[in-house]
């Protein structure tokens, strides 16, 4: 039996590798100094949750096969130190996951929007037409109980993140992965913390585009101008294969497919959902999947969680979240919204959450990221802003860094709960953005308005 310990087992896709390596037989052991839900439960339900938070260097013992470290863990962790002291192996998750996935055909998802959603339709296609295969998503998928699995599939699809491997490891995530066919979908400045600057942030996807081998494949999405520069200019060997956003039509507020055998209708919008949807058929077919196999199973696909998530809906309004937090994801799902449904009034509210989006410097990338609603508004959490040591912006500096005069801003997640309460919703849509949650903002008030 293989032994393996994780140092910050807590992490989304950390205690989802912990699982898939128990579901798989291997003894499992970890640590954290924070576990929060629902990573806490499935932990505690597999029998695998630390019994005290912290870091133990006892636990480190000259019989465990590796150690898998999280980004979470600092350089001096205790249990890290004494690790390297006794000599054991250690792999940040995504060197375990090429090592658990040598022999099989490794297609990465790469790109700085929709990795998630097209990981997800790509598994969705798979699944529905039985096919055997392993993966690595990001997010939490419906008919899916882990975000991982490792098994004897002869293929893994994985989400390929540009963030930074671990403590140990300073490059990208994708790079580990040594992909056979990748897929590039965008790219759109992000990790403002990691990558200060654009040209650098840019260079790594021109090195993960050049790491595709000569018997393989690069799908790209050419309606982005910086990957089609980038993936034209390569001098790789392998097929070049580009998409647009599949053709479709909008009636009633519902999209449907426009295909050689007439409309089919689908369940997600959006021009960015069509290029990712048209991504994930490219992938598709390149593992061997007809176009009829995709459009069979396309149709029950619902998206992603918090992927321009529908969580309410009547005839004359509807209530949608979604994980959009750079400013190409925000713009892109406020106007999916808005053309999709172009009679109704939308209010859009935007939760600046991450390094990047509370960074004042970096605000000018969101100018006119927030046009398209008819209301706009956004929430700053002050003591997000001071946990990262960064100036609290006000009204006036959001309202030129967005371009948009009539932003409101909300720096009290009550006040903000009283305001859209306060709201008629009638043939009115409410989009909440954020990868955050409002600082814990219960939205069971506000679903009442959408029954």
């Amino acid at each position: 039996m293989k032994n393996y310990h994780f140092i910050a087992i807590g992490g989304a896709v950390m205690h989802n590798l912990a699982l898939a390596l128990v579901k798989k037989g291997y003894h499992v052991t970890g640590s954290d100094d924070e576990i929060y839900e629902p990573s806490k439960t499935r932990l505690a339900q597999a029998g695998i949750l630390p019994e005290e938070f912290g870091w133990f260097p006892e636990k480190i013992q000259k019989n465990l096969d590796g150690i898998i470290l999280g980004m979470h863990a600092r350089i001096d962790n205790p249990e890290l130190v004494r690790a390297k002291e006794l000599g054991i192996p250690v792999y940040s998750f995504p060197e375990f996951i090429y090592n658990q996935s040598k022999d099989k055909k490794r297609v990465v998802i790469a790109g700085s929007h929709g990795k998630t959603s097209i990981t997800s339709i790509i598994l969705h296609v798979l699944k529905e037409q039985q096919i055997d295969f392993d993966y690595l998503v990001g997010a939490q998928i419906e008919g899916f109980d882990l975000m991982v699995r490792l098994s004897d599939a002869p293929v893994i699809i994985i989400e390929g993140d540009e963030y930074l491997t671990s403590p140990l490891d300073r490059r990208p995530k994708f790079f580990h992965y040594k992909h056979d066919i990748a897929l590039l979908s965008g790219i759109a400045w992000d990790h403002f913390n990691v990558f200060p600057d654009f040209e650098e942030y840019k260079d790594q996807f021109r090195q993960l585009i050049d790491l595709t081998p000569d018997q393989g494949e690069l799908i790209y999405c050419e309606a982005d101008l910086l990957v089609k520069e980038l993936a034209e200019k390569s001098a790789i060997k392998g097929i070049k294969n580009p998409y647009l956003a599949h053709p479709a039509s909008i009636s009633g507020g519902k999209t449907s497919l426009i295909t050689k055998a007439g409309e089919i209708a689908i369940r997600i919008f959006g021009e960015h959902n069509l290029q990712n949807l048209n991504g994930a058929k490219k992938v598709c077919e390149a593992l061997g999947l007809s176009e009829d196999q995709f459009y069979e199973s396309i149709q029950s696909f619902k998206g992603a969680a918090k992927r321009m998530e529908l969580i309410k809906a009547q005839e004359d309004r509807a209530l949608y979240r979604d994980f959009a937090h750079a400013p190409s994801k925000l713009k892109a799902t406020a106007n999916a919204v808005k053309a999709q449904f172009p009679n109704r009034r939308l209010i859009a509210v935007q939760e600046l959450h991450t390094y990047s989006s509370l960074n004042k410097d970096f605000l000018p990338n969101y100018a006119s990221t927030m046009d398209a609603p008819d209301d706009a508004i956004i929430y700053l959490n002050p003591h997000a802003a001071e946990m990262k040591r960064l100036e609290l912006m006000d009204e006036e500096t959001l309202r030129n860094g967005f371009k948009r005069k009539d932003l409101k801003l909300f720096t009290d997640s009550h006040a903000l709960k009283s305001y859209l309460l306060s709201q008629d919703y009638t043939n009115t849509n409410l989009l909440l953005m954020s990868s955050g949650n409002y600082d814990n903002m219960n939205l069971e008030g506000l679903k009442a308005k959408f029954d």
